[in-house]
């Protein structure tokens, strides 16, 4: 329409002229209300339906005699998704991280150990990648958490990726390892977001409790 506002962020501009006393291209001052309105639009932050938390394990601060999570320390909470990216933007990503890092991603109030209530019960699929290669496919995992991508998204606890001397890993925890029907869905959907090929399988964490490193697979996709 020949009178619609062409606004900005600092001045509106009217194409309407002599019945409204301004001059065709005149730069109109905006009103207070305008920008009100127009700053409540800038600061607006877009939620998430969960809070979460990075927890970052140091290579540096663990110690053979010490309990294992003991160093887990929670590094930043965020529940919008322009935290999270002031967050991520400014933090290593896992080809950065020194050889023995743990990093994690849990929904906030679940601590990313085998001891916490919401935990215990779950167990986690596994991805494997060359050292170096998992950049994409962590940020990938993350945007599928905190974007609520999975079906059975209630069943998430969180993501951690682990650095090693020859590899790195991604596991997604949740919190009913019993549950066949949620855990096979999760892991089919978690490698069509990746694109991922290999077979991942899925660990309960009891076995890994009592067997450690001899644990078995209890569904792979």
């Amino acid at each position: 329409m020949a009178d619609e506002l062409n606004k900005t962020a600092s001045e509106e501009y009217k194409t309407s002229s002599i019945e409204d006393g301004v001059e065709e291209g005149e730069i109109v001052g905006e009103s207070d209300d305008t920008a009100s309105s127009l700053g409540k639009q800038i600061t607006m932050k877009h939620p998430l339906e969960h809070s979460w938390t990075f927890w970052f394990d140091n290579p540096s601060g663990k110690s053979k005699q010490a309990a294992w999570g003991s160093s887990i320390r929670p590094i930043y909470t965020f529940s919008t998704a322009e935290d999270f990216w002031s967050v991520y933007n400014n933090i290593h990503h896992p080809s950065k991280l020194a050889v023995g890092a743990d990093f994690h991603c849990f929904k906030n109030k679940i601590e990313p150990k085998w001891e916490d209530p919401v935990c215990a019960n779950g167990g986690k699929w596994t991805m494997n990648f060359s050292r170096g290669k998992s950049d994409t496919c962590w940020l990938y995992t993350l945007l599928a958490l905190i974007g609520e991508q999975f079906d059975y998204g209630d069943e998430i606890c969180g993501a951690v990726i682990n650095v090693r001397v020859r590899q790195e890993k991604i596991a997604l925890w949740t919190r009913n390892a019993a549950n066949e029907t949620a855990q096979m869905s999760i892991g089919k959907q978690w490698k069509e977001f990746l694109d991922y090929n290999d077979t991942i399988g899925f660990i309960f964490h009891d076995d890994a409790k009592k067997l450690d490193r001899a644990a078995k697979n209890r569904y792979s996709v």
